[in-house]
């Protein structure tokens, strides 16, 4: 059977098609889409439809595609047929629609035509809106409400304003004269009230609500119509209130009374008296306590006076005031070492003046060398922003005024009154006469080449190590010289010669005839003297040896470290040190035998160890720390109670400039905050908060 479709259910279908080609062929081929749409298209039968799409691939399998295919477009027909009988009758809905369309704008017409009339019948006023509280049948919240018009709300909104400005003048005709201004704002109260009354046409809220919230009983009222009606009764209830709550104000209703200012602005009453307002005292312990507080602060800050009020009851005039005590004084410490500063500042003025006058006397005599040498010697004075009367190096080639006779005469400071010669204001002709001619010669000053003050007292030597073969080389050489030194003795007759060094080896070559004449008693004598050499041998190498003491200083020595120049510290993290006592053994201990200071923390979840010391040290401890001892053999509990396996990071390693620590020792602290406060004592807080930060978040590298 032959399936036709249109373009639009084959465009449904391409999705589906698409797929199925790919089920059958393994791929997608677009060709192949193009094709199987317009077959359907055109809606061709079985045996044409396997013609077509056989150029493109094999007829078995274009057999199976046009299945797929046909049963494809036979369930989109089936299921397109249903929807059709559905939208059938759409014609009749559309009719029915349209026919209640046109009796709703009949009927809002109509409302529209009532609601005109019902306008013209009462004009413009507001006094003829009676709203009853309960609505009869028949009518509607329309029909009642769409009185109020926009005009009449304008009007409404009017007449509130005058009533305003009508009060606004009676008070302040109230504060011109407050004596007799009190008849007058009782005048103009009562005025006021008589005009509430006679304008008080308008229902209360509680009448417009069961109108506005009653259903209706025949005619449904739109959505928009009920919000129009309930934001005009919140207006008229808004207006209502202001009204009423302005005129019960000023009548003395069942409201406040009114508050009445003076001129100076104290509160006064009705008669013109001037009103004490109570102040309400604190009844609660806690406030009592505050306000004592405060008192006292103020005391203490001297803002409270001394002096009680005059008009105080309990105030004796003839008891004398207690004097005010003095306050407390904190400790201010003085930094260590201010004084002994003061005391060098004090002696290197005394030097600086002692060689000041020093130079002025010996320049004259040696000349400017020596004047030199000692003004090198010179530091910064006080003084040494005033600018001098004359150059130390200007009064060496000028005469004193003791050697010559001023012609001028001095000027006087008016500041002072004092007479002193400006050397400044003397022209060229009277420096000219002052010279002093026999300190000035052919020779030229070289000054003397100070030595630098970072350079060493002493030359440093570049070591020499010499190889293997040279220092055996050198050995055998000091050892031939100090043999033929022995040599020259014997010869000289200054030593006796030696004994020969017999062996058993050697007896018979070194002794001839006397090892045959008796060779027991050879052999006995040559044993005694290898015993002999043998005993000197041991008893030079036990006065050589070293005692234990001295073993110990050399291994300290060898140990030991110079960190002057700068301390090398490790920052180790340990999982858990609380149950190992053999690791707790060799982390102490290491560190002893190390000569090196530090600290160990032991806090659950994060133990720290700080080591320092020097850059040997270092490498032997973090090879003890991170190699030597098996971290995880030990199991320990994590903060969930599950064991898992120790281990040991290295967090930070560095070099500071001195020692944090003394000599190591185990904290065991239980909170983070004193664990911190222990690293914050000795100034390395940050040690604390490195490792703790990665023991938290749980990373495993080493931050280094």
């Amino acid at each position: 059977m032959a399936l036709q479709l249109s373009r639009r259910e084959v465009d449904e279908l391409r999705s589906s098609l698409d797929r199925a080609i790919y089920r059958t062929i393994g791929k997608s081929d677009n060709s192949l889409l193009s094709t199987v749409s317009s077959c359907l298209t055109n809606g061709y039968e079985r045996r044409k439809f396997i013609d077509k799409i056989s150029s493109h691939i094999d007829p078995k399998k274009a057999s199976k595609l046009t299945d797929k295919v046909l049963a494809l477009a036979q369930e989109l027909v089936t299921s397109s047929k249903p929807q059709k009988r559905k939208h059938e009758p759409s014609d009749r809905d559309r009719d029915i629609k349209k026919t209640r369309h046109d009796d709703r704008e009949k009927h809002e017409e109509e409302k529209r035509h009532d609601r005109e009339e019902k306008e013209k019948k009462l004009g413009n006023g507001v006094e003829a809106l009676p709203l009853p509280s309960i609505m009869p049948d028949g009518e509607t919240v329309g029909s009642k409400m769409s009185v109020l018009s926009a005009d009449r709300i304008k009007l409404m909104m009017a007449n509130a304003q005058k009533e305003i400005e009508e009060r606004k003048r009676a008070l302040i005709a109230m504060k011109g004269d407050h004596k007799p201004g009190v008849n007058v704002a009782v005048a103009a109260a009562q005025q006021i009230k008589v005009q509430m009354q006679q304008n008080n046409a308008i229902p209360p809220p509680s009448v417009i609500k069961p109108v506005l919230y009653s259903k209706p009983a025949a005619v449904p009222v739109s959505q928009e119509e009920l919000e129009k009606q309930r934001k005009i009764a919140e207006l008229q209830a808004r207006i209502q209130r202001k009204l009423a709550g302005g005129a019960l104000s000023s009548a003395g209703g069942s409201g406040p009374a009114p508050l009445i200012l003076d001129t100076e602005g104290r509160t006064i009453d009705t008669t013109g008296k001037r009103v004490q307002l109570t102040h309400v005292a604190p009844t609660l312990k806690a406030n009592i306590r505050a306000k004592r507080r405060e008192e006292f602060r103020a005391q203490l800050s001297g803002q409270v006076s001394s002096e009680p009020p005059a008009d105080a009851g309990w105030m004796d005039s003839r008891v004398q005031l207690k004097p005010p005590t003095r306050t407390k004084r904190a400790l201010r410490f003085h930094e260590p070492g201010k004084f002994r500063q003061m005391a060098e500042r004090l002696r290197m003025k005394a030097q600086l003046e002692k060689l000041q006058n020093e130079i002025s006397q010996i320049a004259r005599k040696t000349g400017i060398s020596s004047a030199t040498k000692l003004a090198l010697l010179a530091a910064d004075t006080p003084d040494s922003d005033r600018v001098p009367d004359i150059e130390w190096w200007d009064s060496v080639i000028l005469m004193t005024a003791d050697e010559r006779e001023c012609k001028r005469k001095p000027d006087t400071d008016t500041r002072t009154g004092e007479q002193r010669v400006d050397a400044c204001n003397t022209g060229d002709d009277d420096i000219i006469d002052n010279l002093n001619e026999d300190a000035i010669t052919n020779l030229v000053e070289h000054p003397q080449q100070l030595r630098p003050p970072t350079e060493a007292l002493k030359p440093t030597y570049m070591p020499v190590f010499l190889t293997k073969k040279e220092r055996k080389k050198l050995r055998r050489q000091s050892r031939r010289e100090a043999w033929k030194e022995e040599q020259e003795k014997v010869r000289l007759g200054l030593e006796a010669p030696p004994e020969p060094k017999l062996r058993i080896s050697n007896l018979m070559r070194a002794l001839g005839t006397e090892a045959v004449q008796d060779p027991t008693a050879i052999e006995a004598k040559v044993r005694e003297q290898i015993a002999k050499r043998q005993k000197t041998h041991l008893e030079a190498n036990k006065a050589r040896a070293l005692t234990k003491e001295q073993k110990r200083e050399k291994v300290d020595r060898k140990i030991r470290e110079d960190t002057s120049m700068g301390v090398h510290v490790s920052v180790y993290r340990v999982k858990d040190l609380f149950e190992s006592a053999s690791a707790k053994f060799k982390v102490e201990v290491n560190a002893q035998q190390l000569h090196m200071t530090g600290c160990v923390v032991l806090h659950r979840g994060c133990c720290v160890v700080v080591v320092e010391g020097g850059p040997k040290q270092r490498a032997k401890y973090k090879r003890l720390m991170l190699h030597r001892i098996k971290w995880e053999e030990d199991m320990v509990k994590d903060t969930e109670g599950n064991e898992v396996a120790n281990s040991c990071q290295l967090v930070w390693e560095g070099v500071t400039k001195q020692r944090s620590f003394g000599e190591i020792k185990f904290k065991v602290l239980p909170t983070e905050k004193q664990a911190r406060e222990l690293f914050q004592k000795h100034g390395v807080e940050h040690y604390w908060d490195l490792a703790y930060s990665g023991a938290v978040l749980g990373s495993g590298v080493d931050d280094v």
